[in-house]
């Protein structure tokens, strides 16, 4: 073979030898891009948008610091298998079972103002994602929230049948949501047939001696008290109540011996500053009071706020539910 051949070969080999090393360069820096794509996908978490009370806002997908304000919402989730890291309450006025419930299930209690925001101690909880109630929220209140983290302003009230079914389709929980409603009906069920059949139309009276004055619970108010004694535990109400709209409605103690009625729950109000000790002393010093036929025949029962008013949820309101069925059908009567 000629020089000039020799030449030509080995030029041949030489290209050949560069394209195969440019093209391992070039695949081995693609598959560094897609690697590096890959990581730094997993490291954004992924959002999707939700239209709230005040609009649509974008939540992660998987919070890991959700912060809930309010106990019963934070109870409620937790009942369908939602776990926030966090909830803020007021620790004195929450039920007993419910500080525990929290603790067996991983969630931090936060203390929390009543009726008050404190906007540095949420900052410094450091949520990716906070959900609150809707209802009576101000839009500055929302737009405090929201700068501290993304805010879900839940467009319901307090009560178990408007907050748990917009929770659930929150957090895509319709199928617990179903199986949670159906055991507490259940629960609900047995109670109502046991109380129809034990007092039937007999009256029952839920008087609140508050801080400066007594209120009376109404039956037609869409809040948890109302909805349980009145319709859920089919309970009857004092004729002149009937029409009360309000949840809890002002009366003068002088109307008291009008209504008559056979059964009271009276809940000396407790709050985190303030309380109806004084005024719950008033009413039974008070012969208008001792009267009444239900006092003269020990029918007579006190309600905690913390279970009454607090207590609302899958977990709360069945132990509420024994003690009312308790006090309204005494051991020896069933």
């Amino acid at each position: 073979m000629s020089t000039k051949s020799l030449h030509w070969i080995g030029w041949f080999t030489a290209l050949a030898l560069m394209v195969v090393l440019t093209a391992c360069s070039v695949n081995n820096a693609s598959k560094q891009s897609l690697s590096d794509t890959k990581v730094k996908e997993t490291q954004t978490p992924q959002t999707r948008t939700y239209k709230d009370q005040f609009g649509e806002v974008t939540i992660p997908q998987e919070p890991k610091k959700l912060l809930v304000i309010g106990t019963r919402y934070a109870e409620y989730l937790i009942s369908m298998g939602i776990k926030p890291a966090m909830v803020a309450g007021v620790p004195s006025v929450e039920p007993e079972y419910r500080s525990e419930y929290f603790k067996e299930n991983g969630v931090q209690l936060i203390d929390y103002p009543q009726y008050e925001q404190n906007y540095e101690l949420l900052l410094s909880l450091a949520p990716d994602m906070i959900v609150a109630m809707g209802f009576g929220m101000e839009q500055d209140v929302y737009e405090h929230l929201s700068q501290i983290a993304p805010t879900v302003a839940i467009s319901s009230g307090p009560s178990m049948d408007e907050a748990m079914p917009v929770l659930a389709e929150l957090f895509g929980k319709q199928a617990e949501y179903k199986r949670v409603k159906a055991e507490f009906d259940s629960t609900v069920e047995k109670a109502k047939l046991a109380l129809d059949k034990a007092i039937g139309d007999h009256t029952v009276l839920v008087l609140r001696a508050d801080q400066k004055n007594y209120r009376v619970l109404g039956q037609r108010a869409k809040m948890g008290s109302s909805q349980l004694f009145y319709h859920q535990l089919g309970l009857k109400i004092p004729e002149q109540l009937a029409k009360e709209e309000a949840w809890f409605t002002v009366i003068s103690m002088e109307l008291l011996p009008e209504m008559n009625p056979d059964y009271i729950f009276v809940e000396n109000r407790q709050a985190a500053n303030f309380n109806g000790d004084e005024t719950t002393k008033e009413l039974k010093k008070s012969n208008i009071w001792n009267g009444l036929k239900a006092v003269k025949e020990g029918k007579v029962f006190t309600l905690d706020t913390r279970d009454f008013v607090g207590g609302e949820g899958p977990i709360g309101y069945p132990k509420l539910i024994d003690y009312i069925v308790s006090s309204l059908i005494p051991e020896g009567s069933k």
